[in-house]
């Protein structure tokens, strides 16, 4: 799917249409020290081994692509919701 580079949208910051910047949201990198990390980190070792089976072969063929919304006027982000498919571009209209 291509995006043009502005969007006009609704910014419910602004109460108005303007124009958007989007761009590709992308998850940022996981803490190894956060609780749940090292609490399935000490699940993992010792006698009984993986808490629940590993995943060996994924069923999708797509991912779910969330874009932000930038506002131009104000720089408030707006995030829509996910949208399945194989690769989003952002082009020059």
């Amino acid at each position: 799917m291509k995006l043009p580079k502005v969007i006009v949208t609704y910014c419910p910051r602004c109460k108005a249409h303007t124009e958007h910047t989007p761009s590709i949201y992308k998850k940022g990198k996981d803490r190894k020290t956060s609780m749940g990390a090292r609490y399935h980190e000490e699940i993992k070792h010792g006698y009984g081994g993986q808490k629940y089976p590993e995943l060996v072969r994924t069923s999708k063929t797509t991912k779910k692509q969330v874009i932000k919304l930038k506002c131009k006027k104000c720089g408030y982000t707006v995030v829509r919701p996910g949208i399945r498919m194989r690769k989003i571009e952002i082009v020059e209209k």
